[in-house]
């Protein structure tokens, strides 16, 4: 949980920047504490990647929080060659806590946005041959690309619905919030039993089949239903 001492200390350095996300219909903004992201949350895409689709547990890594970038614009990054879109539904907590349990997960979020985990999939591939964390091929500078949020109480609870991705007017990816192995719920109680969550965190709830490529000069569109799209310029 957050620490309770308000007190203002001398600091060394000047404070780090807080990255925050614009929300929609409103002057405010959400600022992000903490990126959690599921992995092979959805069985096509399981199966896509090589892996189980059955439903065992969910894993997770991470993106540093100044990862998150609304500008709307990707630059590509260095050291690599091989950069892969994965559009998801992206959570945004207003509160949370320990062992949350699925029955009051919802009650803890602030709201939705449509993400992008970009990947740089050649150095996350060196990096799984060598059974080494993934950290260099996730979490890079604006790895993360996030609409405007939506507040719960505009849209509710989102279990259904299109989520898709276009590269160029080319449609990439395409699937439905219903098929996710883990709902948003469960994602929430399950990660409160390894975290203490709180608000201002954002999870990123996992990517259908079709991920793929791409290169500078790429016009990147991703939605979901219900929520502002993601509009990206890969430069």
């Amino acid at each position: 949980m957050r620490n309770k001492d308000t007190k203002m200390k001398n600091l060394a350095i000047l404070a780090p920047k807080i990255t925050t996300i614009p929300i929609v219909g409103s002057s405010d903004s959400f600022p992000v504490r903490r990126i959690y992201c599921i992995g092979r949350n959805y069985a096509d895409h399981t199966i896509e990647m090589g892996g189980n689709p059955d439903r065992e547990s969910p894993f997770f890594f991470q993106k540093n929080s100044n990862n998150a970038d609304s500008s709307g614009e990707f630059p590509y990054p260095t050291e690599t060659n091989d950069v892969h879109y994965e559009v998801e539904l992206t959570i945004a907590l207003k509160s949370g806590g320990k062992n949350i349990t699925e029955e009051n997960a919802n009650s803890h979020i602030f709201g939705y946005a449509v993400g992008l985990d970009m990947t740089r999939r050649d150095l996350q591939s060196e990096m799984k041959a060598l059974r080494r964390p993934w950290e260099i091929g996730k979490s890079f500078e604006r790895s993360a690309p996030i609409g405007e949020i939506t507040r719960f109480e505009e849209v509710g609870y989102m279990d259904s619905g299109l989520i898709e991705l276009k590269v160029n007017g080319n449609v990439k990816q395409t699937g439905d919030l219903n098929q996710m192995i883990w709902k948003v719920p469960e994602i929430i109680a399950y990660l409160s039993r390894f975290y203490d969550i709180d608000g201002g965190d954002l999870i990123m709830s996992g990517t259908p089949a079709g991920v793929g490529p791409v290169v500078k000069g790429d016009q990147i569109v991703a939605s979901v239903k219900d929520l502002p799209d993601l509009k990206i310029l890969v430069v």
